[in-house]
C-alpha cells in the first residue's frame, strides 16, 4: 500500500511541475505596469483640480473618477498630496457640499 501511495504522489508531483512549466501559476504579463507621476504645476495646467463633494463621495473615489481608473500611486501619497493642497486638512474631514482641491495624477503607459 505504501508503494502505491508513493507512486501516486510521484505522479502528482511530476504533473504539477509539468503544468507549472507549461502554463505557469502566476498571471504574468496580463497587467501592464503603470508609472505614476504628478502633473507639474503651471498656470494653464495645475497639478490639482477642484470639485464640489457630493454625499457619499470620498477623496479616493473622486480621484478614481477623475482618472477613469485605478489610482496609480499609494494611498499614503494621495493623503499627503490632498492635505498639502488643502492646508493640512485630512481626507476624513471633508464635508459634502464644499469644494476642495484634489491632486491630479497621470498614468504613463
Amino acid at each position: 500500500m505504501k508503494k502505491i501511495a508513493g507512486v501516486l504522489l510521484s505522479v502528482l508531483v511530476i504533473y504539477v511541475i509539468f503544468y507549472d512549466l507549461n502554463h505557469g501559476t502566476l498571471p504574468a504579463g496580463q497587467n501592464p505596469s503603470m508609472e505614476a507621476s504628478t502633473i507639474p504645476s503651471a498656470e494653464t495646467d495645475a497639478g490639482f483640480f477642484e470639485k464640489k463633494v457630493n454625499p457619499g463621495e470620498t477623496v479616493l473615489s473622486i480621484i478614481e473618477l477623475n482618472l477613469d481608473g485605478p489610482i496609480p500611486v499609494g494611498i499614503d501619497q494621495v493623503v499627503s498630496d490632498f492635505s498639502e493642497l488643502n492646508n493640512g486638512m485630512q481626507p476624513e474631514e471633508i464635508k459634502s457640499g464644499k469644494t476642495y482641491k484634489f491632486p491630479k495624477y497621470s498614468q504613463d503607459n
